[in-house]
């Protein structure tokens, strides 16, 4: 019911919502004589603030076009390389000679599923790609994928996560990944798993990026409230089945607006202080702030749902009984054994002021692996940055970029004969 209910709360504004499409076109129009007055741009940015905070946010483009490799501008198509029902894998493709010279190695990027779409690491794409045959993980949200498909849980994210790897070290070198947030767990599963069936495909490095490996490391809120509740009353309280006329139909899911509301009350006095800002700027008619201001909102507000099944196992077997930490983490009916991997090297990044993820639960991978070597093994937190900041803004680019960038090219190997 709760499902229904906002989506009929959606509908219900929605007459109020054209109305202020139409009245702030009026009182903005510059037909209109007193469209300057103080009055009239208080009254088409109070419009605008109410349009933005009603609408429903589609998924967002990536927009990366174009890069650069070895000083030539270089365009950039965006191919879809792989499918199954809930994830698309996506290569951004570097058409030019400069690029197919280089022979760069090829990286996978896990964007995480936990509400936001793949785009919220567009800065980390942007990134990687002058030095790097880049490819993402796409997720598909739940509400758009028949039930017809079935269920989707971490080990059938572990499966499809082992299904990319192979495909991408099909030209007979070993891919690198890096896994941003929450796949640290499953990729940790998949990694484990590949080495203990000696699988030559397996990957030739992984990174882990602000990943919730071992959450008792300096537990924060979200970790809190993982706790804090049983596993019944997340099954009972935050699942719901997605209503019609949406693909998913019927389909138990964690919906995206709940996600969102999460994070949004985590840090509200920051949210509420950038609306006002934005206000504030649109009457100023301060329009590279209000643009700064919609591209983050844009990104940020569009969510998406997750399977009921994937988000409850997360929160049973990632944040409640904390079971890769202890050693009793099962995929199916095998016990996963990081201890089996001997030739996947290791880098984990950490922000120092990451609010979600804290210090020390991304680290807490390295000792898992006992019998890789020590020279496999790279430790970096970045400084002064949050959870957000570990994978974009200027000292990701700056910082811990070059460092993953070194990382993956120390450690390229081919697939074993």
């Amino acid at each position: 019911m709760l499902y229904h209910a906002y989506e009929m709360t959606h509908a219900a504004v929605m007459p109020m919502r054209a109305a202020a499409r139409l009245g702030q076109s009026v009182v903005s129009s510059p037909m209109n004589p007193l469209s300057a007055t103080y009055l009239n741009r208080t009254l088409s940015a109070s419009m605008e603030m109410f349009i933005n905070a009603t609408r429903r946010y589609g998924k967002p483009e990536f927009e990366l076009p174009e890069t650069v490799v070895d000083g030539v501008d270089t365009r950039v198509v965006e191919d879809v390389v792989w499918v199954k029902p809930f994830c698309r894998m996506l290569r951004f493709r570097r058409d030019s000679e400069a690029a197919e010279k280089r022979g760069d190695p090829k990286l996978l990027i896990v964007a995480p599923m936990s509400g936001h779409y793949a785009t919220l690491l567009r800065g980390t794409v942007k990134a990687m790609m002058p030095e790097h045959d880049v490819y993402i993980t796409d997720w598909i949200d739940a509400r758009d994928v028949s039930v017809a498909y079935g269920d989707f849980d971490l080990d059938d994210y572990t499966d499809y996560l082992i299904e990319m790897i192979e495909h991408l070290s099909a030209d007979g070198e070993r891919v690198s990944v890096l896994a941003v947030c929450q796949p640290g767990v499953p990729m940790m599963a998949a990694a484990s798993l590949m080495a203990m069936d000696k699988n030559p495909a397996r990957p030739a490095s992984i990174a882990l990026m602000g990943s919730p490996i071992d959450t008792s490391q300096n537990p924060t809120q979200p970790n809190d409230l993982a706790q804090s509740k049983p596993f019944s009353w997340f099954e009972k309280n935050v699942i719901s089945r997605v209503p019609w006329p949406n693909v998913g139909f019927m389909r138990r899911v964690y919906p995206g607006f709940l996600q969102l509301s999460g994070f949004m009350s985590m840090n509200m006095d920051r949210h509420v202080d950038a609306h006002v800002g934005q206000f504030q700027d649109l009457i100023k008619g301060d329009g590279d702030s209000t643009d700064a201001h919609r591209r983050f909102y844009d990104e940020y507000m569009a969510v998406m749902d997750l399977t009921a099944e994937f988000y409850l196992q997360t929160i049973d077997r990632v944040f409640q009984r904390r079971l890769m930490a202890k050693g009793e983490y099962m995929y199916r009916d095998r016990l996963i054994q990081p201890s089996a991997i001997t030739d996947i090297a290791l880098m984990t990044i950490e922000g120092e002021k990451d609010d979600i993820t804290g210090l020390g639960q991304t680290e807490a991978a390295h000792a898992m692996m006992p019998d890789l070597p020590k020279g496999k093994h790279l430790h970096y937190v970045a400084p002064e940055v949050g959870h957000y900041g570990v994978f974009n803004g200027s000292r990701w680019r700056k910082l811990t970029q070059p460092k993953l960038r070194d990382f993956i090219r120390a450690h390229r190997q081919p697939v074993a004969g």
